[in-house]
């Protein structure tokens, strides 16, 4: 709270924004600065870019893929347009004939074809061309992808996500992962990347000129690593950053434009099911019911969020099921689950089974909740509302990579995690709870429930929509059932920008590419 007052007190002492901008949107832009606390996002291409939003948007600066998205949906980028053959078994992308590299040369539907191969052979964790059967090339503009099978994700994710590779430089690399020589980042983006430092954690993207959609508005783009992105903001080094919710108000009253988004990220507890007594559904739901949300909420986010559904999905993804089972604090019932189990409190109230103390390990990482509003203090208050119920909890507090590396190892009892993707496709579903999904340290990795299983794989190849959210509605409510990982809150996502600048930032409605729900979005940059 000390922190928070000072914060008040700096922004009070801040001057008035200059007057109205007017005719200043479209002058261009000589340098705008985004500040957060993370810094090092990796290198940005799309083999060493860091596996969580904020590395994919970096790399969106310099990689376009065929489609992107403006605040509503699916626009053009590379193909100007797109169209399915009356199957839904194939979708033909017309590209835009002034498509260049940042090198000069051509973009054609040579690259588009070039590039599904190479992610066939080298994978990009973020879209899945396995469901692409073979591309075909008609022309220098034209380019046919043939499904393998119905993919109803195939425009979010190969059309809006992955992002084409320029077949001059990849086709000689053999190991993409290694691949750090400048031509790594020639991308056909509206920035062409100039400098990123691990150590500072700053990166520098200059104009692309020649970009097909015309040149963008800003010429210097720069991320810069704050200890406080709301300090930077507030005294002008920062353009754009991630605030915390308490501060919106100051901020508005200071001239700034504070942008919100809620639903697109979510806080979980990852639960390890491949062991006991976490493999058996009656204790995942003692921890459900043992879990006061409410309670976490108000202290860990101030009340700036919404209990999380446990099925994944919040109430404003068009396929949230509103009849999706819910778990209310009951610390008696959780007795209860955990009772049938073998386990009975102590003279002390320490829950034991055949003499054995139930004691766990709870993994708590630094991860900054939504990009902004951290949720640093939820370990703490999860491990004292276990230990109310007579469950011992030992919380290890470790950085956010040594915690996703522990996570996708499956070396944890119980794991704080986190991440965005929850507003877009709900393929999402899949990767958040199979074995095989994408989300890695993310993902859930259950196929204990057949049923589960089954409507997940078909879900995916439901071309009809109505029919593909009756299964999408179910698949919640198994999920709610089974809990795999235990969704505890969509917290309030806010970032704050300078109007002065001339740029309006917003969120973009589902998340940018397969749902990021952070406001950088590149074409709120462009003419």
């Amino acid at each position: 709270m000390l922190r928070i007052f000072c914060l008040f007190c700096f922004l009070s002492l801040l001057p008035e924004p200059p007057g109205a901008f007017g005719s200043s949107t479209a002058r261009p832009v000589a340098e705008l600065r985004i500040a957060d606390e993370r810094g090092d996002h990796g290198p940005p291409n799309p083999f060493r870019h860091y596996p969580r939003g904020s590395g994919f948007v970096r790399m969106s600066w310099v990689f376009d893929s065929l489609l992107w998205k403006d605040r509503d949906g699916l626009v053009p980028a590379l193909a100007r347009s797109w169209s399915w053959n009356e199957r839904k078994t194939a979708c033909t992308f017309e590209l835009w004939p002034e498509a260049r590299w940042h090198d000069g040369r051509p973009l054609t539907a040579e690259d588009v074809a070039f590039s599904i191969d190479y992610y066939r052979r080298h994978p990009y964790g973020w879209a899945d061309v396995s469901v692409v059967a073979r591309a075909e090339v008609h022309d220098a503009r034209r380019v046919t992808l043939h499904l393998a099978r119905s993919y109803a994700p195939f425009l979010a994710e190969i059309g809006g996500t992955l992002p084409i590779l320029p077949r001059h430089i990849w086709e000689p690399v053999d190991d993409p992962l290694s691949f750090d020589a400048p031509e790594a980042f020639i991308g056909s983006g509206p920035f062409r990347f100039r400098d990123f430092d691990k150590v500072r954690g700053s990166y520098l993207f200059e104009a692309f000129p020649d970009y097909y959609q015309g040149q963008p508005r800003v010429q210097r783009l720069i991320y810069l690593r704050s200890a406080n992105p709301l300090i930077s903001l507030a005294n002008g080094q920062a353009d754009l950053a991630a605030i915390r919710p308490e501060m919106a108000e100051a901020l508005r009253r200071k001239g700034l434009t504070v942008i919100e988004e809620s639903g697109g990220w979510v806080r979980k507890l990852m639960i390890n099911h491949d062991k006991f007594p976490f493999s058996d559904r009656r204790f995942r739901q003692a921890l459900a019911h043992a879990v006061d949300l409410q309670d976490l909420i108000a202290k860990s986010q101030r009340g700036f969020a919404a209990p999380a559904s446990p099925g994944l999905l919040a109430p404003g993804h068009p396929f949230y099921n509103p009849s999706t089972r819910a778990y209310g604090h009951d610390p008696a019932r959780a007795r209860a689950f955990l009772a049938e189990l073998g386990y009975r409190p102590d003279g002390a109230g320490v829950l034991r089974r055949e003499g054995q103390a139930l004691r766990l390990e709870l993994l708590s990482s630094s991860i900054a909740v939504a990009g902004g509003s951290g949720g640093d203090r939820d370990g703490l208050i999860l491990k004292q509302q276990l230990e109310a119920i007579g469950i011992q909890v030992e919380l290890r507090v470790l950085e956010q990579a040594a915690a996703d590396q522990r996570l996708a190892r499956g070396a944890f009892d119980l794991a704080l995690s986190g991440h965005g993707g929850i507003g877009g496709d709900p393929k999402i579903l899949n990767e958040m709870i199979l074995p095989n999904g994408d989300g890695a340290f993310n993902s859930a990795r259950f196929d204990k429930n057949p049923e589960l299983t089954l409507l997940l794989e078909k879900q995916l190849m439901e071309m009809d929509e109505e029919k593909r959210r009756a299964l999408v509605f179910r698949i919640q409510e198994l999920l709610a059932e089974e809990l795999p990982a235990l969704p505890l809150y969509y917290p309030a996502n806010l970032s704050a920008y300078r109007p002065e600048k001339g740029i309006s930032w917003y969120f973009t409605r589902g998340g940018l590419g397969k749902g990021v729900p952070i406001p950088q979005n590149k074409q709120a940059l462009l003419p």
